[in-house]
């Protein structure tokens, strides 16, 4: 058996699209869609990811604000900062870059951000409503997972789900999000005991653990869907590419449907941060 891929560049093309006529039809009604965007440091990953997310809301259509600080700065500067885009109506939505410097309070800097503004889904009322089964942002990752699962019309209702990796930003709204879709969720960690137990029970596997290669065709269920959300560089010295969580050759191999890396579960991701902040400006209507 070989599987099936499941291509995230093409579905985000796709997806963006549509995103781009809801943005014309907002421009329309006097409405240009606005995300705000502020890096502090100079992390090589983290400009990257800030500079494809501006790329991807101008090619939407949509309008980005870029608010870049040193390293060293002042937590009080990028909060006074934060305060002003939360009043400011023409922005409607506002993303905090991670990781940041030593001297931030993360929690406290995500908190600040208005939660009809927080696009990213991190701020604690809007977690607390994603538990309650009524979110008013998904994360963007596990946003994107749950589309690629539906564009593929993966069986959702009564399958077993499981997760390994139970971070605030992947695993645990995951959980949350499968559990919704009426699925039999397992959360696995650093902690599980016989952690391929799990993984080959699952009909849909995800990884999100942040280890290269730690999920082997030995651990998959024949003709599971297997969600790759990982991204690692490897050591120089064994060629220096991005990988995924999951040994990919040799997954391949045992799974029915599995996203590569890169070109899976990473430009979802901005995708969706795009159909939050477009859900943010039509809200306002």
């Amino acid at each position: 058996m070989t599987a099936r891929i499941l291509d995230g560049t093409a579905l985000s093309a796709s997806v963006r699209e549509r995103l781009a006529v809801r943005a014309a039809a907002l421009k329309a009604r006097g409405i240009t869609p606005c995300l705000a965007v502020i890096l502090v440091g100079e992390d090589p990953a983290s400009s990257v990811y800030v500079r494809n997310k501006v790329n991807a809301c101008e090619k939407a259509g949509l309008r980005s604000l870029q608010d870049i600080y040193p390293a060293e700065v002042d937590p009080a500067l990028v909060l006074a900062r934060i305060a002003e885009l939360n009043e400011d109506p023409a922005v409607h939505g506002i993303l905090v870059q991670l990781p940041l410097p030593k001297q931030f309070d993360s929690a406290a800097v995500l908190e600040a951000i208005a939660p009809e503004k927080d696009v990213d889904g991190f701020h604690a009322e809007n977690v607390g409503a994603l538990m309650q089964g009524a979110p008013r942002f998904i994360p963007c990752t596990p946003y994107g997972v749950m589309e690629m699962l539906k564009s593929q019309n993966v069986t959702l209702k009564g399958a077993e789900a499981v997760i390994v990796g139970r971070s605030n930003i992947v695993g645990k709204p995951m959980a949350m999000l499968l559990l919704a879709a009426d699925c039999t969720v397992t959360v696995c960690h650093s902690r599980t005991r016989d952690l391929k137990f799990h993984t080959r029970r699952a009909d849909i596997l995800v990884a999100a653990i942040g280890k290269a290669k730690m999920i082997t065709g030995d651990m998959i269920k024949p003709g599971a869907t297997v969600i790759d959300v990982g991204m690692n560089r490897l050591p120089a010295e064994q060629g220096g590419k991005l990988c995924g969580d999951v040994d990919f050759e040799s997954a391949k191999e045992v799974a029915g449907l599995i996203t590569p890396v890169p070109g899976g579960v990473g430009p979802m991701t901005i995708t969706m941060l795009l159909a939050n902040t477009i859900e943010a400006a039509e809200r306002i209507l």
